[in-house]
């Protein structure tokens, strides 16, 4: 069982996850806008990089003076915007899924042995799952569901995970 910190933790962590089910459309509205805000300051930082860069090279300044207006217009467009912010984590998840079935693809025809075989499999099946869970993530209810259930599997298994555990697994033993 798990030390005292690691129980609130999780009990926390199951109750934001019943929160983000119980009031999905909150929930992602309240992601867009920290999504929109994250943008926004990179966009932010961009720009500053491109300030920075514009004495030793021209080009690089330019890359990052587009890419630092493109993420702030970006920003204020993903703002609140939970139609927009269903969409981009829809396609960052088909995005990640059609990778993970192609490598998954070439693993498992490239490398030798039951394990090179089965690390490819893995990769094909994991990236179908993806994929399903961007066509639900294409709908705000479902992409506050999927949040709210990582939120509470996450909350119990803090149950069983002592933080002494964590730090070993964390830190090189010598």
């Amino acid at each position: 069982m798990a030390e005292g910190g690691n129980v609130l933790l999780g009990i926390l962590a199951i109750i934001l996850g019943l929160l983000v089910i119980a009031f999905p459309l909150f929930s992602v509205f309240t992601a867009s806008v920290l999504a929109g805000f994250a943008v926004i300051f990179l966009g932010i930082w961009l720009l500053s990089q491109s300030f920075g860069t514009w004495s030793k090279s021209k080009g690089a300044s330019i890359a990052f003076l587009i890419l630092g207006i493109i993420a702030v217009i970006g920003g204020i467009g993903l703002f609140g915007n939970i139609l927009a912010f269903s969409l981009l984590a829809s396609f960052w998840l088909y995005f990640a899924g059609f990778f993970l079935i192609i490598s998954g693809i070439m693993s498992f025809f490239t490398k030798e042995g039951t394990a090179g075989k089965g690390v490819g499999g893995l990769g094909i099946i994991l990236g179908i799952l993806y994929i399903i869970l961007g066509s639900y993530a294409w709908n705000p209810y479902y992409l506050a569901l999927l949040i709210g259930i990582w939120l509470i599997v996450d909350g119990i298994t803090l149950f069983f995970i002592s933080p002494s555990e964590l730090m070993k697994s964390k830190v090189p033993e010598e």
